[in-house]
């Protein structure tokens, strides 16, 4: 009886350390790690228990054992998710200073939470007491039931969504030329959110060190901004190769130093912009290492007679010896042909499994009819306990996969983040709560499918209450009417149903769920200049990611102008054309890319309107102030210039107009730095420059530079500009 579940108890609990240590963040604290491990252990240990439960059913005998562990297990991810982890999770989420006001705020935070559960069940009680007049079950068994309700209804559509998305993205993806498309899309996306944050990250350090200098040391909360000058300080020494840019001060910015609250609220600011960066550039990095990976697979597919049938990747040093050889060719055999085929077999696998629970599921209404596959191969092998746990632990831990890649998918939208190494403590709180509130219901679920022969009940199913009980409008049917609603709404996500509504609609795509093979209309012309860009900066012996920051920012720029000057020079697409071009000598290995880069590189909507529409979404309202009268902040002098001096031309067409746009450009510019009143800026402690400009022809200022110095040198690019606009203006006139 024991030898499934004690086989199975260590490698789950490996399973747990292992991925905790993947996706936790740096500065996840220890105790947050025991919490997140141990919920997650708890909330695995029902789902390979439920295996075990069947089988002493079956036989008889060994009850007592399986409803202790069911109790522990149980009671364990109940206590943690209604009521441990919310209080830890606001606890980490508070900006506090102490640990009597973090758990203060925390509470607080929670007390709507509670109330709320609260009322449900009061309303449960008073529901029980009307309609349940002469129900005689165990009260703690339908307080079990009712518990689990909302995770059978919600958890039946989503497991709906996953057993449709599962299987057919595997098998779109086993393509390489549709996983280039998707690549190519997330690159650009990955690119324009990590720019972002990189933004929002400097306009953080901004305020606080605008905050920090206009504090005196005697002030009663200078030991607070002391905590987040320290911080700061620990940031750049953690990351030295961080260089903030474009910082700015909003209206709201300078009101922090009232009280603690206050004070709190800008660290926890802080630290939310810090996070959201690495987290971007974990993704950004980890989508381009995919791409250049699949590149190296197609070259090397496609020149295996040459090579001799050895792997030559571009991302990593020759192997060596005879062992070297022989790992060359088993990596070839296994990335260019095994691999692909692989996927398409588990993915016709894993759809032939999804048409199993959903014909098991539809079956449940008729009485006398056992259709479910899992029900029949448990009691094809009889006596034998390894395989009927086997044939029980199989699907029901694909029903677990599924449900939970829809659940992190709706949540990664909304609310969570999951990324490798770069997970905060709350999102591992947030994600360790919901696994733990939907293991019970899917065990629950499965073992409706189930039939094991004369009313036989599990221990869980005693022990958990009958959900119909808990139902009263659907009486005695609820078991068996939702799973059909369950199947209904699988088929119709399987037959793009939904999708084919929100397009025929137009502006109801913000309702729509987006999955990565949406991404498979063509490739991304940004994202594949993004991606050559980085291959030719890591031939140079640079680092991934040391330059996407400049190159998406130019993006945007460039989006800014060819919405405001539509005859303007496209000159991205000559970029985009001498860098596909530039990687001929390569081989084949990115046929596809430079065939849809050449067929992309003339439009100059194609990146555009791309970038207009992202930037669009991840725009967040904010309100500028000019920069007056703050001292020693590191404010960039470039940035609030542009925001005084743009859009106050309109722009002529052509080359001449572009030139003549900049030239306006910098005398107003110039006009509002004589106008203001400005401060030299100076270094403050180990903190860095925040403006280090990689966009345009001015030197960074030194803090110890004069205003005369920055604005001379301010002064030459616009003079040479302008005399550079004359002379082409003279060369241009006699063609017109």
């Amino acid at each position: 009886m024991w030898v499934f579940y004690l086989i199975s108890l260590p490698l789950t609990l490996g399973m747990v350390i292992w991925t905790l240590k993947y996706f936790s963040g740096p500065e996840v604290p220890r105790y947050v790690f025991f919490t997140v491990g141990y919920t997650w252990f708890c909330s695995i240990s029902i789902i390979i228990l439920v295996p075990a439960d069947i089988w002493t059913t079956i036989v008889g005998h060994g009850n007592g054992g399986i409803s202790f562990f069911w109790s522990w297990s149980y009671w364990s991810t109940f206590l943690l998710t209604w009521l441990v982890v919310p209080l830890i999770q606001g606890f980490e989420d508070a900006g506090d200073f102490t640990v009597l006001e973090r758990l203060k705020t925390s509470i607080h935070a929670n007390l709507v939470f509670y109330a709320i559960l609260g009322v449900v069940g009061l309303l449960g009680l008073i529901l029980l007491i009307t309609m349940r007049k002469s129900w005689d079950g165990n009260a703690l068994g339908f307080a079990m039931a009712c518990s689990n309700t909302f995770g059978l209804v919600t958890g039946a559509f989503l497991l709906g969504f996953g057993m449709s998305e599962i299987p057919k993205s595997m098998w779109k993806n086993a393509d390489w030329t549709t996983r280039q498309k998707v690549l190519s899309h997330k690159i650009a996306k990955m690119a324009v959110k990590l720019d972002d944050a990189h933004q929002e990250l400097s306009n953080a350090i901004v305020v606080a060190q605008a905050t920090s200098k206009q504090m005196s040391k005697r002030d009663p909360l200078r030991r607070y901004m002391d905590v987040i000058d320290n911080m700061l300080v620990q940031m750049f020494r953690e990351d030295p190769s961080f260089k903030p840019q474009g910082g700015q001060l909003g209206e709201d910015d300078m009101d922090y130093d009232t009280d603690d609250k206050s004070m709190a609220k800008l660290r926890r600011n802080l630290r939310i912009a810090r996070e959201e960066y690495y987290r971007y550039k974990s993704e950004y990095l980890t989508c381009v290492t995919e791409a250049l990976k699949l590149e190296d697979t197609i070259k090397n597919y496609e020149q295996r007679n040459a090579t001799s049938w050895k792997f030559v990747s571009t991302l990593r040093s020759e192997r060596a010896g005879t062992l070297g050889s022989f790992f060359d060719t088993t990596e070839l055999i296994w990335r260019c042909i095994l691999r692909k085929q692989l996927e398409k077999v588990s993915a016709v696998i894993l759809g032939c499994m999804s048409a199993a629970i959903l014909l098991a599921e539809a079956t449940l209404l008729p009485r006398g009819v056992d259709l479910s596959l899992f029900s029949i191969l448990i009691k094809s092998v009889g006596d034998q306990e390894v395989l009927v746990q086997v044939f029980a632990f199989v699907p029901l831990m694909y029903m677990c996969v599924c449900t939970y890649y829809s659940l992190f998918k709706a949540g990664m939208y909304m609310f969570y983040s999951l990324t490798p190494r770069q997970t905060s403590s709350v999102s591992l709180l947030m994600i360790c709560s919901m696994i733990a509130r939907y293991a019970p219901p899917i065990s629950y679920n499965f073992l409706n499918l189930i039939n094991l022969g004369g009313n036989k009940k599990t221990i869980f199913e005693k022990r958990m209450g009958t959900v119909d009980k808990a139902v009263p409008f659907f009486g005695q049917g609820f078991n068996k009417i939702y799973p059909l609603i369950m199947v209904v709404y699988t088929l119709l996500v399987a037959s793009n149903f939904f999708d084919r509504i929100i397009r025929f609609f137009g502006n109801w795509k913000i309702f729509r769920f987006q999955s990565e093979t949406d991404d498979m209309d063509g490739f991304d012309p940004s994202g594949l200049l993004i991606l050559q860009k980085e291959r030719s900066w890591l031939e140079q012996g640079r680092k991934l990611g040391e330059h996407v920051l400049p190159l998406a920012r130019n993006f945007n720029n460039m989006t800014v102008d060819l919405e405001s000057d539509g005859n303007a020079i496209d000159t991205s697409d000559f970029e985009l054309k001498a860098s596909i071009e530039s990687s001929k000598d390569r081989g084949s290995s990115s046929k596809p890319l430079k065939d849809e880069a050449r067929r992309y590189s003339g439009s100059k909507e194609a990146i555009s309107s791309k970038y207009a529409a992202l930037r669009e979404q991840g725009k967040r309202p904010s309100h500028v102030k000019p920069m007056e009268d703050i001292g020693s902040t590191k404010v960039s002098l470039l940035d609030s210039a542009s925001s005084q001096s743009g859009g106050t031309v309109a722009a002529p067409s052509g080359l001449a107009g572009r030139w003549a746009s900049m030239k306006a450009g910098f005398q107003n510019f110039k006009t509002n730095i004589e106008a203001k009143r400005l401060i030299p800026l100076r270094q403050v402690g180990e903190f860095m420059p925040l403006r280090q400009s990689q966009d345009t022809n001015v030197s960074r200022a030194s803090s110890s530079e004069s205003l005369d110095e920055i604005f001379q040198k301010l002064k030459r690019p616009a003079a040479e500009s302008e005399n550079y606009a004359d002379d082409d203006d003279d060369e241009r006139m006699p063609r017109r």
